[in-house]
Order: structure tokens, then sequence, then C-alpha cells
């Protein structure tokens, strides 16, 4: 505060304050003990001048009184000293930003729609770090997304400088078993995500089945891309869990490939379609009746599906819940943000808060819905470290369960 008294300043300020709590704190009795403080007009003429520096800029306090009375010099030292040492972490992290390159490391090929939203974020995400830093998207496609999750746990820099935009289910792969995860996911620093996910359990329209008693009365054939993929998975999940009778039928890599094909009647249904995908390409399906949802399967019941069952609802009992709890995980992770074990913690939560004013900037949030992304239930990063911690503390013989069906018997 240039040609002011820092001092005098704090005093004026909060004096009132300190003269009130000092009366609170202090016994009747010994409040006599203390001489009363300075007045106002009490000469200082003959006090030294009190010199320092805030900011590399020198500055001059008042001349204050040999005898600064209790409780005032205290409570005043105290403030000062607050005041000219809180903004310096902020500013720390500005400092380190300003200049520097931010790196979000995507983890499939460029033109998908994980490249998009990484893209997207990075055109919003810098306005909002402390520094506005350059923030550039750098492409590791790889073993379903475990190229980018063992690099960013081991293989970049720990500075804050890289952010890791991960695929949902990578983060199970070390739970499952799966060869070639080399990383904890419990040990990521969690950033956030624009979205979680719902899925749906769909049959074609012309199907006469209605409800889940009905599908168990005869076989279904559902369409997936191979018999370790996420649909063939979740066949059979639910042939596990509710005795049903899905017969597995690959050769569809991709959502429109089983859409085309129960158009054409070669499959009946389909276990894994994500509810804002099926928003995205064929929002008119379900109003028209071209298909029907048997079940919904996700972090939480969606309003607008009110009348589509809930497969957690539907389950026989605590294990079954927690193997559909572990199972569809990666749906409560959404699109997750990450950072590397061992970040600075007032870089991740500068990176945190500036990635959650991200999703609520109003220019992202139309950019995200003009490019279809959904950028509709955002979740901070404690969220997403709540969903990895409980999945991979979930019960022994869920996970024995989960593991075992995750992967086609040979």
């Amino acid at each position: 505060m240039p040609n002011t008294s820092l001092v005098g300043w704090v005093t004026r300020a909060f004096t009132p304050v300190f003269d009130g709590l000092w009366a609170l704190a202090l016994p009747s009795s010994k409040k006599k003990d203390f001489p009363a403080p300075c007045p106002p007009s009490a000469s200082m003429q003959d006090a030294p001048l009190m010199v320092g520096t805030a900011y590399e800029k020198p500055f001059v306090i008042q001349r204050l009184c040999h005898r600064l009375c209790p409780p005032y010099g205290a409570c005043i030292c105290l403030t000062a000293v607050l005041l000219l040492t809180t903004p310096a972490r902020a500013d720390d992290v500005a400092d380190f930003y300003r200049d520097k390159t931010v790196t979000i490391i995507v983890s499939a090929g460029a033109g998908g729609g994980y490249d998009t939203l990484g893209r997207t974020v990075a055109r919003f995400l810098n306005k909002h770090l402390p520094g506005n830093p350059i923030i550039v998207v750098r492409n590791m496609a790889g073993g379903g997304g475990l190229a980018a999750a063992n690099a960013l746990f081991s293989g970049v820099e720990k500075d804050g400088s890289q952010i890791g935009l991960l695929q949902s289910n990578s983060p199970f792969d070390p739970l499952l078993g799966t060869r070639g995860a080399q990383f904890d996911a419990t040990r990521f620093n969690w950033l956030g995500t624009p979205s979680i996910e719902t899925g749906l359990f769909v049959l074609a329209g012309t199907l006469p089945v209605d409800t889940l008693a009905q599908a168990r009365e005869r076989e279904i054939t559902v369409g997936a891309a191979g018999v370790n993929s996420t649909p063939a998975f979740h066949a059979r999940l639910f042939n596990d869990v509710f005795g049903l009778k899905l017969k597995i039928k690959t050769g569809y890599p991709a959502l429109t490939d089983a859409f085309y094909a129960l158009e054409r009647g070669e499959i009946e249904g389909y276990t894994s379609v994500i509810y804002s995908a099926l928003q995205a390409t064929k929002s008119d399906w379900l109003p028209q009746k071209k298909i029907k949802a048997l079940l919904q399967y996700g972090p939480s019941s969606r309003a607008e599906l009110a009348d589509v069952t809930s497969a957690r609802d539907m389950a026989a009992n605590e294990d079954d819940r927690s193997l559909i709890d572990a199972a569809f995980a990666p749906l409560a992770l959404g699109r997750p943000l990450v950072m590397p074990p061992g970040v600075p913690a007032d870089r991740l939560a500068a990176m945190r808060k500036a990635l959650m004013q991200t999703f609520a900037d109003p220019g992202f949030i139309t950019e995200s819905a003009r490019l279809s992304l959904g950028p509709n239930e955002p979740r901070d990063g404690e969220a997403l470290q709540q969903v990895v911690t409980r999945t991979y503390a979930a019960p022994a013989q869920a996970l024995e369960r989960l593991r075992k069906l995750h992967t086609a018997p040979r």
C-alpha cells in the first residue's frame, strides 16, 4: 500500500475486532492488570521507522510506539504477516505456469470423441489457470488406453505441466489383471470429468420382450465387437446376475454397426449403448420405439429414463450389487482427466479449480454441446478419487467374479 502506513491501516481496521475478542477472552478480574492501549493522539515522533519489502518493492510502516500494548501488538504483527505472505502461494502457481506449456495427453488417436474433448478443454482451460499457460494436445493411442496411463504414471514430468485424458476403463485394468497395466490408479491425482455416463441394454422394438422376467424366458442374440469387448462382457454379466440367456454374436466393432444390425434384424439387442451417444446419433429411436431400453446402469438413475429399470435395483442380493457397482465404475468416471502422482499440492489444487471453472464456462458448454460432447454432469477430482478407491476396495468375492466375467472362458 504505497504512501500509507500498513500497521496504521491494520490498527484502524481491526482494532474494534481485537478489542471485542480481547474483552470476551480475558477474565474480568485480569483486565485491570493491563495498561490501556496508546490513545490515537499519543505522540510517536521519537519512535523508529520500520522499513520492509513486499513483492520486491520497499515500503515504510509508520513510527511505532515502543510499547505495543496488549492485545494489539501480537494481533497487528500476526495480521501483517498474513497479509504479506498469503498471496505468495497463488503468485507461486501463476509464476510457474506463466510462459509454460501444459500438455494434455489424450489416450486415443486424433479425430475421435476423446481427442475432440481434449482439444476443446485446451481451448478454454488456459484462461482459468493462473499464469495462463499455453495448452497443447498430444495423442498417445495404444493398448486400449494403457500406453497413456503408463506414461502418465511414471514417464512424464510431475511438476504440474502434464495432464492425462484417460479411457474410462483404463484405471481398472490393474484390478482386472490386464497384461501391460503398469500403474497404481489410486495414486493418480484425479482432476475431474465434464460428465458421467449412463449405459443402456436395448432390444429391438419389434422383439416381444418388455420386462426382465420375459427376457429370462428366451434366448436373445446380442451384438459385440469380439468375445472380450465391453458389450460381450456386459452380456456375460447380465447372464450371471439376472439369469438371462444372451447369445453373443461378434463382428460389430462400433455402435453404428450394431444399430445397422438391429435395423436389419441380424441381432436382437445390444448391451452397451451409452445414453449420450444415443442422444447424439439416434435421439428419435426411443421415442419412436425403434428400440426399447430393458435396463439402465451407471452411477445414478436418470430422471428422463424413469420408466427404465435400474440394473442395480434389480440385483437380488448385496454380492450382486457389489459386482454391478464394480463392473460399471468406469461410467462414474466419465472421461476423466488426471495428473501423475507427486504433483505439488498448490499446483494440483489450482488445476482442479481451473478445470471445474472450465466445465462451467459458457463458451465451453456451448462448444461442447455443438460437438455432442455432453458436458452436462461434471464431477470434481475428489469425487473421481472416491470412485476409484471404493472400487479397488470392493469385496474380494465380487472382484473375483468380475475378473472371471471380464474375460471369455477358453
